[in-house]
């Protein structure tokens, strides 16, 4: 037997021995640690991705931001078809669609009651059209999410500029959209305001309207209260990422970028950053514009999702009324090349070791295996009161990968502070990456490697570490920098790593055994 082999097994003997048989009675879990997301908040979470969608007069007038007094006639789509919009949605594995019910132009595309500049005095379907209506049934036909943007700022109408007449008329139009459509999922808003007439948002008069009408609804706007902005409109996170925030901190329309991008984890609210960006240039349909490409947009997916936010992606409408061709080309190849990186998962058979198992290592309701799980509601958990925490992870076979996903059961609150990965390679472990903040999902890239044996240590958490969901897989799309290229440059820094050889005591355990 190679003096390997029989390193490697008093390694898993040591983990294996480190505490006692199963308790007999059942484990209760550990105890959260706030705060921890709202039951919208988690499913708001678990969808991952939401469809944006501008369209309105600016899509006809080729403007990003609308005057307010373009001619209703304007609006006049030939062809437009909401269950198009539902279906590349949810096609393309985006939880909801989010629709500009109103912009800054102040043109509603539902027939309010509260203004005469608004579908029903457009051509139109000879003014009896609904696009709200229309989306909300084909968003239920999909069995995707319907989320609504009505902006504050409105540049048509005449009682802007009064703050009690027009918090009113906002507070209207918003009791007309969430009374009207069934259930809506997100409302989205922001705190855009023109500087010629002075105007005061009475905002928590809004929120409480609005989480009374909807009960499973999340508001996003800079500071909450659900769920924040992530501080650009790149559709990126900071590496560092907390769902954790004191709204206090900020408010709508006064951020602190740093402090958005990267949470708080001392923060006593539960608020987790959502990333906006534009699959073109500018947020409506222009026809001069192009769209990213789809290694462009699985970039920002890593830098999102991949760390710990939901991300929202503006797919606008073109004037016939339908997502263009060439988007919905860019979002296919988008979508496939998620499904073949993702569908391989190299650790999905693995045989996992951990250095504690909570209720001890028979415990199977907290067994290092339930990280194995596609799952945040089944995770590994360490016994308490450990100052290390290890997980020893045996493929089968020495494998190629060069993306790692990590996840927390952020119900019970984000815990994991820093953490590093190495891979046996001879008799040393070697450091493949280090990282900050896990949360409900991470993704981290690096120079391709090749082992058979990889071990996770958190090295410092809010509590006692959770861990959900571990994988290893191949992204074979992405430019990943080989070893002698020193760092990559930061307009491709998704959190890629170098490959070195730790020597600190800490990480030559098995070498030393």
């Amino acid at each position: 037997m190679s003096v390997l082999l029989v390193v490697l097994l008093v390694h898993l003997h040591l983990l294996l021995c480190a505490h006692g048989a199963a308790a007999d009675a059942a484990t209760p879990p550990p105890l959260p640690v706030l705060p921890v997301p709202s039951y919208a908040q988690l499913q708001w979470q678990l969808a991952e991705m939401a469809l944006f969608l501008h369209f309105g007069p600016n899509t006809f007038t080729d403007s990003e931001w609308g005057s307010g007094h373009a001619d209703p006639s304007v609006f006049a789509p030939s062809a437009l078809d909401a269950r198009q919009w539902a279906r590349v949605a949810s096609e393309g594995g985006f939880g909801r669609v989010v629709l500009t019910a109103k912009h800054h132009d102040g043109f509603c595309l539902w027939p309010s009651a509260l203004t005469d500049y608004s579908v029903a005095a457009s051509p139109w379907r000879e003014g009896a059209g609904d696009v709200v209506g229309e989306l909300s049934a084909a968003a239920r036909a999909e069995g995707i999410g319907l989320g609504l943007y009505l902006s504050p700022w409105d540049r048509h109408e005449p009682v802007y500029g009064d703050t009690v007449a027009y918090n009113e008329h906002y507070m209207g139009q918003m009791t007309e959209l969430l009374a009207r459509y069934g259930d809506v999922e997100e409302v989205w808003l922001d705190g855009a305001k023109g500087d010629d007439k002075h105007m005061d948002y009475m905002f928590d008069a809004w929120f409480a309207l609005i989480h009374q009408l909807q009960r499973r609804v999340v508001i996003f706007s800079d500071a909450g209260p659900d769920t924040r902005w992530v501080g650009d409109e790149a559709g990126v996170a900071g590496r560092t990422c907390w769902s954790p925030f004191n709204k206090s901190v900020v408010t709508i329309g006064h951020i602190i970028p740093e402090y958005s991008r990267n949470g708080d984890p001392f923060g006593q609210d539960w608020v987790p950053a959502e990333c906006d960006v534009s699959i073109r240039p500018g947020w409506f349909w222009h026809a001069s514009e192009k769209p990213k490409s789809a290694i462009v947009l699985l970039d920002i997916y890593y830098k999102s999702v991949g760390r710990n936010c939901l991300l929202i992606l503006n797919i606008p409408p073109n004037s016939s009324g339908l997502i263009s061709d060439e988007d919905m080309q860019v979002l296919k190849e988008f979508t496939e090349i998620r499904q073949t990186i993702f569908s391989q998962n190299f650790a999905a058979n693995a045989t996992v070791m951990a250095s504690s198992v909570r209720g001890g290592l028979n415990n199977l309701q907290f067994a290092p295996s339930s990280a194995l799980q596609d799952s945040i509601y089944s995770y590994w958990a360490p016994q308490e009161g450990q100052t290390s925490w290890e997980m020893l992870f045996d493929l089968g076979r020495s494998t190629s990968f060069n993306l790692l996903q990590l996840q927390e059961p952020i119900q019970l609150g984000q815990r994991v502070i820093r953490f590093h990965v190495d891979i046996l390679v001879g008799e040393l472990w070697e450091t493949i990456l280090e990282g900050t903040t896990i949360g409900y999902k991470r993704l981290l890239q690096f120079p391709a490697v090749q082992a058979r044996y990889l071990k996770l240590s958190v090295d410092s958490a809010r509590a006692d570490p959770l861990i959900a969901f571990f994988g290893v897989f191949m992204d074979p799309f992405s430019v990943i920098y080989s070893l002698d290229h020193g760092k990559p440059p930061r307009t491709n820094s998704s959190e890629v790593i170098m490959l070195k050889t730790d020597h600190a005591a800490g990480n030559k355990s098995t070498a030393t055994v």
